[in-house]
């Protein structure tokens, strides 16, 4: 399949820095992995790097899993044999705490360490983590603070716009976390209270961009490259970072870095590319998890793969009541095969 030239737009954004440098760290990509928990471990941050080298983000670490070194948050923060800079995502509510997680993380290799001030979650808001210390600024300021003069490499946050409507103070937040040493911060364009509900608001980020001197990231609602054009065109910010759009298609963010590079749109992955993509994933993840845990963490993962493809239902049965490992790969071979002269997003 010819590559496709997307003329205009294309055009503007090739005459545009396409790295971003947070203190020591170059980042050769304006698109980063989201933290997602559950999601974005170690076997989907090599499936997306195999497409570009971005910045990824480690699923959220509670900093008292990590100062406890229980086996859940070794295995969150296991780094070793990933391929360009990653962020490892920390929660928490203690500065002391925070800052002596951090060290833990920079000494098991993390390039960045990020704050969590965004996770909407009821069960992270009721310990006063997550986005709950958007309503105490002296607090995220001291765990900030703490964070930052605990280790030598770089500090980032991320953030909403504020709890509700009516205390939209992530520019504020900003303002702070500037003034006590981080250096990027990450907006997600909505509040805590809209959860994942109504569109995110990128224009609001434009306010936390004018407000800082340091990289501003825009997320929310990024699922292809003209929604990345328009997010970048109306945040004003210096990169994007991209979720939920990235289950199912690891590819898509490498594709957007190359688009927003050259303006070239890449074609998408055929049958053949994404059924080596599954099986590779797919052993990636027992090879992380142990076999039934592995098998148990893959479902959804093969489920995306399968959106929109002829007999995905099936494929799904058949995954979804099987503990052996060799049955899941025998269904994904013939799945994929089953569709190769199907072409469907």
């Amino acid at each position: 399949m010819p590559i496709i030239y997307a003329n205009d737009i294309g055009a503007y954004f090739m005459s545009v820095n396409n790295s971003i440098t947070v203190g020591n760290v170059t980042i050769p990509s304006r698109v980063f992995l989201a933290p997602l928990s559950g999601i974005s471990d170690q076997p989907f941050r090599k499936t997306v790097n195999k497409y570009s080298t971005n910045l990824t983000y480690s699923e959220m670490i509670a900093s008292a899993e990590i100062i406890r070194c229980t086996k859940q948050s070794k295995r969150k923060s296991t780094l070793l044999g990933e391929e360009g800079p990653i962020a490892v995502q920390l929660a928490g509510t203690e500065p002391y705490l925070m800052g002596e997680a951090a060290k833990i993380l920079e000494d098991r290799g993390a390039s960045i360490i990020d704050i969590n001030f965004g996770c909407p979650a009821k069960s992270v808001v009721k310990k006063l983590s997550g986005s709950a210390l958007m309503r105490d600024l002296t607090l995220a300021t001291k765990i900030m603070d703490s964070v930052v003069k605990s280790v030598s490499i770089p500090v980032t946050v991320k953030m909403r716009m504020g709890w509700d409507n009516e205390t939209l103070n992530a520019p504020e937040l900003s303002i702070l976390a500037e003034e006590v040493g981080i250096q990027m911060i990450t907006v997600h364009g909505r509040t805590r209270c809209q959860f994942f509900k109504d569109q995110a608001n990128w224009k609001f980020i434009r306010e936390v961009k004018k407000s800082v001197g340091i990289p501003v990231i825009a997320n929310g609602d990024i699922k292809n490259c003209e929604d990345a054009v328009n997010c970048l065109t109306e945040s004003g910010a210096d990169g994007i970072m991209i979720g939920r759009a990235s289950q199912g298609r690891p590819w898509l963010l490498g594709h957007i870095s190359q688009f927003l590079k050259n303006g070239v749109i890449v074609p998408l992955p055929t049958m053949v590319e994404r059924k080596s993509l599954a099986i590779n994933h797919f052993h990636e993840m027992l090879h992380h998890y142990g076999i039934e845990s592995g098998i148990r963490n893959s479902r959804k993962h093969m489920a995306w793969y399968s959106r929109g493809i002829s007999g995905a239902n099936v494929f799904r049965n058949i995954i979804n009541n099987t503990m052996d490992p060799f049955v899941v790969r025998s269904a994904i071979e013939k799945f994929f095969q089953s569709n190769e002269r199907i072409f469907r997003i």
